[in-house]
């Protein structure tokens, strides 16, 4: 594999079920930013509707201290296993990542409590680029934001 391709994946347990977190991100994305407003500004939807592949959302998120956006393609949702992948097509992380995929897989652990599981599939544009470890931390942090609305 080519030094320039990576992958990284962190795991962050939540007191919410895996259900309500992925119905979130599949079918309302936009309400993250009322719940996590530290992290996330806004999301808009661009084409499609919210819920289905193919639809293509606009992210505002606060990262390494800095505004920044992301445009990018629902490309995968599976139900039955909480999953859903998300291409970006536009924004800040494309300045340094020739291709990055971001999938969130919800695992139920308990009626109540979840393991929710991100990972990032990236090909940088050189071999100066980092890798994106402090995108996870940010994710694990969202995640715990979030957890406060889904367990109420």
């Amino acid at each position: 594999m080519s030094p320039l391709v990576g992958k990284l994946e962190t795991n962050v347990e939540i007191n919410a079920p895996a259900s309500k977190f992925h119905e979130i991100f599949k079918h309302r994305p936009h309400h993250v930013s009322n719940h996590a407003s530290d992290f996330v500004q806004g999301c808009d939807l661009h084409e499609g509707e919210w819920g289905a592949v193919g639809s293509v959302i606009c992210w505002k998120y606060f990262h390494d201290g800095k505004p920044k956006v992301a445009k990018e393609l629902v490309e995968a949702i599976d139900d039955e296993n909480n999953i859903i992948t998300f291409k970006v097509l536009e924004g800040d992380l494309m300045e340094h990542y020739k291709n990055f995929r971001i999938t969130i897989k919800c695992i139920p652990k308990g009626d109540k409590e979840s393991v929710i599981r991100c990972s990032v599939e990236y090909e940088k544009i050189h071999d100066e680029i980092i890798d994106p470890h402090t995108l996870l931390v940010f994710f694990n942090d969202l995640s715990k934001d979030l957890e406060k609305h889904l367990a109420a």
